[in-house]
């Protein structure tokens, strides 16, 4: 049997005494897969990969990575991108591609710059003069060049220009090790469902309203996700 590469165990994590963000959320994922992690905002998307990714510390509740408990020796397992920019404004692009050399044996440079190159983004520059949708494709660009077995993207193309989301969705996303797994959570549903294999509709405190198969689902409800993802959450 194999040994799911994430598996949450009723996981609990609050920021204010009463108001959980996850209540006894529970998830496992098998390898090879392009998941889509959706729901409103508030209700718990982000908090969760912070806690898989090992920024937040869950208050209850068990995660495992590759069938070993998270820790700081899983973090080499798992890539991570978070909904904001992180960088020094200040650091050119070449350093970026120094600093993940020389901080992840898994990065693969050669990969990374070819991306860039077709990106149109030159090494040279600093950070702080590209402009938001740019640094985002150059952090994409690093996270997915690592050859990690958890990939955690937090909204990778929301400042991303519609003629390069095809590029950064078959390319950058759609070109990872078969053996690894993306968890992806967006609002451009339309946009990221041709490459999700399984989705999931996250409800407030961590409720799983709708789980499975992106094509199953489909043809089952003779709707899209996005569709789908509209009379679930209809306000």
């Amino acid at each position: 049997m194999n040994t799911p590469v994430l598996m949450c165990d009723k996981l609990c994590k609050s920021y204010t005494a009463g108001l959980p963000v996850l209540n006894n959320f529970s998830l496992s994922l098998t390898r090879g897969k392009i998941v889509g992690l959706l729901g409103p905002n508030g209700c718990g998307k982000s908090t969760l990969l912070k806690l898989i990714a090992g920024i937040l510390v869950a208050d209850s509740g068990e995660i495992k990575i590759c069938g070993h408990p998270r820790s700081e020796q899983t973090n080499a397992l798992i890539s991570y991108l978070p909904e904001r920019p992180y960088f020094q404004p200040s650091m050119r692009v070449v350093e970026l591609l120094d600093y993940f050399s020389d901080f992840y044996a898994d990065f693969d440079r050669e990969r990374a710059t070819r991306m860039l190159t077709d990106l149109g983004i030159p090494q040279d520059v600093r950070m702080k003069t590209l402009s938001k949708g740019t640094k985002e494709k150059v952090q994409l660009v690093l996270v997915m060049s690592r050859r990690a077995s958890l990939y955690l993207l937090d909204e990778p193309i929301g400042g991303v220009d519609p003629a390069a989301r095809d590029y950064i969705l078959q390319t950058i996303i759609g070109n990872y090790d078969p053996q690894a797994t993306v968890m992806i959570t967006t609002h451009l549903i339309t946009d990221i469902e041709p490459v999700l294999d399984d989705f999931l509709f996250m409800g407030h405190s961590g409720q799983i309203l709708l789980a499975g198969n992106a094509d199953e689902v489909r043809a089952q409800h003779g709707k899209s996700l996005n569709e789908l993802f509209r009379e679930v959450f209809r306000c």
